[in-house]
């Protein structure tokens, strides 16, 4: 569930021999009236999956899943230089270090096992545990895994993966959808970019890109996985998207006028929305159908202007806006899922900048940032919310955050002075306290590598660093990417 690089490109899960596997198939119902050669090491996973819980798509990617990981093997065990050394067991390989709540009776057990993984996966709507599915490798088993879903007869509705949106600002990063991640800096001359050269592993050179000088970036990934990348400065807002997944990319195309800050999110059907604020306020566009052309802009009601806006995603699947600037703080939400919006509702008071992440539950956590210090606010239900409580922190620091391969969240916050970073003391737990992170900078975006471990980069005016987790719970020290700094971000 856990992997290395050397543990993903050598994974050979042992397998049962057949006369085991059709005694499992028969105890689990799957060959009732069905002779044993017809049946699949997929049934096996489509069958305890659903009994488990899940359901539409998430029952079928659910099984992609477990194909990826296990071949659906019950008795699939990998230790391959897993770190911490650990054992990934059973048909969704639940991790024993990350998971010792399975003990080896359940995750040896293929309806227990089945239980698990949709508990860890919150229903099947968030499998970022998984390393196979960040790389993207259970897309090769999908035809497999709908063919299994369609021999049980079973086709009520369920939920979708959520797509998380990435962070937005003058340096984010994303997953390509091989795993690599790619990132993209803001200079004063225009956009740079580079990629990782293999999954988990070492870095590009910088290329030059163009366009807009000194913008705002957000990049997001289309419904068949290709990235898109936004960017916006006071007179022009452009973007370019990759031609297909993982593939090389389009020039750089008109997408409207000029503002302060944009942050793109995916709908619940693949469809992406993008949101940009000006001096009159917030304004979006949408995708018309998934992978398809664009809305016009519309006003997404008005206020607030010039704000630092960010998108989340709350457990349902309903995409939320937040917006702040120095005095204001206001959110709107989807009142229903890929469907219309609310009005803006007051969020709290003004301040520097925000980021928004999510609970291993699927709940938002919204950090804000000011002169003096961080606080933050999450959701108590898909509908409510908390009061704001103090984190301390670095003043008017820009903010990151993303979850680490057992769920809990982590934040990152630089300033002129210092980074720092604080995180959970455990899944859907509180926060623990701010410990030293680095100097101070310009900016910092995290993403989350294929096999879970956090990527961080910071910018200042000599260029762009990166730092990264060496193990689940240690990191590297800061460093360029290749032999090349990257752009001075100001």
């Amino acid at each position: 569930m856990h992997t290395t690089p050397a543990q993903r490109s050598r994974r050979a899960p042992r397998r049962a021999v057949l006369s085991t596997l059709v005694s499992l198939l028969l105890a689990a119902g799957v060959l009732a009236g069905a002779s044993p050669a017809h049946a699949a090491p997929s049934d096996l996973c489509a069958r305890v999956g659903y009994d488990a819980g899940f359901r539409g798509d998430a029952l079928v990617t659910a099984v992609a899943v477990a194909l990826a990981e296990s071949s659906c093997d019950p008795s699939a065990t990998n230790t391959y230089n897993n770190t911490p050394p650990s054992r990934d067991r059973g048909l969704w390989q639940i991790n024993d270090y990350w998971h010792p709540e399975v003990d080896d009776a359940c995750a040896y057990d293929a309806s227990c096992n089945a239980r698990a993984a949709y508990e860890i996966s919150n229903g099947g709507t968030n499998w970022q545990p998984w390393s196979t599915y960040n790389a993207g490798h259970h897309w090769r088993h999908m035809d497999e895994a709908r063919a299994a879903v369609d021999r049980l007869g079973h086709h009520e509705p369920g939920p979708a993966p959520l797509v998380y949106p990435a962070e937005s600002g003058r340096v984010v990063s994303a997953r390509s959808a091989d795993g690599r991640l790619e990132v993209f800096a803001a200079g004063a001359d225009g956009v740079h970019h580079a990629w990782q050269t293999e999954v988990n592993g070492g870095w590009s050179a910088w290329e030059f890109l163009g366009g807009p000088g000194g913008a705002e970036l957000a990049v997001g990934p289309d419904a068949d996985g290709r990235l898109e990348l936004f960017a916006i400065n006071g007179n022009v807002f452009e973007h370019r998207y990759q031609l297909r997944p993982s593939g090389g990319w389009s020039g750089w195309e008109n997408f409207g006028g000029g503002g302060k800050d944009i942050a793109v999110g995916a709908n619940g059907d693949g469809r992406l929305e993008v949101f940009a604020s000006g001096p009159v306020g917030v304004f979006h566009r949408w995708q018309t159908a998934p992978n398809g052309g664009w809305s016009e802009w519309e006003s997404a009601g008005g206020r607030p202007a010039d704000s630092r806006v960010e998108v989340g995603k709350s457990p349902d699947g309903r995409l939320e806006v937040f917006a702040l600037n120095g005095d204001t703080f206001q959110h709107l939400y989807q009142t229903a899922v890929n469907g219309g919006w609310s009005a803006w509702e007051d969020f709290g008071g003004g301040g520097h900048d925000l980021t928004v992440d999510h609970n291993q539950d699927g709940r938002l956590e919204v950090f804000a940032s000011g002169p003096v210090g961080v606080f933050h606010k999450y959701q108590t239900s898909p509908t409510s919310w908390s009061a704001w409580e103090p984190t301390g922190g670095p003043a008017d620091a820009q903010l990151t955050s993303e979850r680490s391969p057992d769920g809990r969240v982590e934040v990152f916050a630089i300033n002129g002075s210092v980074a720092q970073h604080l995180w959970q003391t455990g899944v859907n737990a509180p926060y623990g306290q701010w410990e030293t992170f680095g100097t101070g900078g310009t900016e910092v975006t995290a993403a989350a590598n294929a096999d879970g471990r956090i990527e961080v980069f910071g910018t200042s005016h000599a260029g762009v660093h990166h730092k990264w987790q060496t193990g689940f719970s240690s990191w590297s020290e800061w460093a360029w990417l290749s032999t090349t700094s990257g752009p001075p971000v100001d």
